[in-house]
């Protein structure tokens, strides 16, 4: 049994560290928000008072936290009270440049480290289910595949320093590019009069199958675990799409990659969010494609 300290104990996280809580380990949670932490005690994780407190006697700390200056900002004070030989794994979601940073520091202070961000979502968390995409050194990745296999169904080795967040930014673009096409099929299909579910039997049969039409599918009917059926309710929302698409076209600059559907896609989840529904899952994008 290992001793875990876990800090990010929101939607993903939360789920998560129960599910380590659920492996057989010591888990102990820190959220600056308290109904966070509430909720996670009930879960069967430690609350701590403080984040620092949290890691001393931790074998592996990990974070699950909204953006690269929060990771940053958490790992500078806390890695200085962890143990030496500690593991630091960081599940959230951030540009590769902070995801660098922080394993920069991590050696800098002697420990072991991970950029690990997850595809899934929040179902995915809940169910054990998530992918986690990872980035660094081989003997880190070997330690931290038992604990993350807990928590998700598949665990990949991207490659070095920065290869988790490289990966998921990759896969976040293809998922809101992909979303859009969907959307804008059944909208073209609503206008030929084509029922749902036929376009459905046909397009998830056929070249038109994916992921964002077969297990998420943006209108009621025909894959009735879609938020679809549940008034859009996130799921994973629209700014959080928004967040890693925004990643993805940062990136791109970065390196002078060519992403014009990337772009676009960036373009209309910004305008989507502006529009109010930021909080609404954003496969609900088919509702703004449809001029609502």
């Amino acid at each position: 049994m290992a001793t875990i300290a876990f800090i990010g104990l929101g939607n993903m996280g939360g789920p998560m560290a129960a599910n380590l809580v659920k492996g057989g380990h010591n888990v102990v949670g820190f959220d600056l928000e308290p109904a966070h932490l509430a909720a996670a005690r009930s879960a069967g994780v430690t609350a701590a008072a403080s984040a620092v407190e949290a890691v001393r006697e931790a074998d592996v700390i990990v974070t699950m936290l909204p953006a690269g200056k929060h990771v940053l900002s958490v790992w500078s004070e806390v890695l200085p009270a962890a143990r030496r030989d500690a593991l630091a794994i960081d599940s959230s979601t951030i540009d590769v440049a902070s995801a660098k940073q922080a394993h920069e520091l991590a050696a800098r202070h002697g420990l072991a480290s991970l950029d690990a961000p997850v595809s899934g979502g929040v179902g995915g968390a809940k169910g054990a289910t998530l992918t986690f995409m990872c980035g660094g050194a081989e003997r880190a990745f070997e330690r931290a595949e038992p604990l993350l296999s807990l928590m998700g169904r598949k665990v990949v080795h991207c490659g070095a320093a920065g290869a988790g967040q490289a990966a998921k930014i990759c896969n976040n673009m293809i998922l809101g590019i992909s979303m859009i096409a969907v959307s804008e099929a059944f909208v073209l299909g609503e206008k030929l009069g084509l029922s749902h579910q036929a376009l459905f039997d046909v397009a998830s049969t056929s070249s038109g199958q994916c992921w964002s039409l077969t297990t998420y599918c943006p209108v009621p009917g025909p894959v009735p675990t879609s938020p679809a059926n549940n008034g859009y309710a996130p799921g994973f929302a629209a700014a959080l799409m928004l967040k890693d698409l925004k990643l993805s076209q940062e990136a791109a600059a970065a390196t002078g990659a060519t992403t014009p559907l990337g772009a676009q896609a960036a373009a209309l989840y910004e305008s989507f969010a502006a529009a109010g529904f930021e909080g609404k899952d954003f496969s609900g994008i088919v509702e703004f494609l449809r001029g609502r």
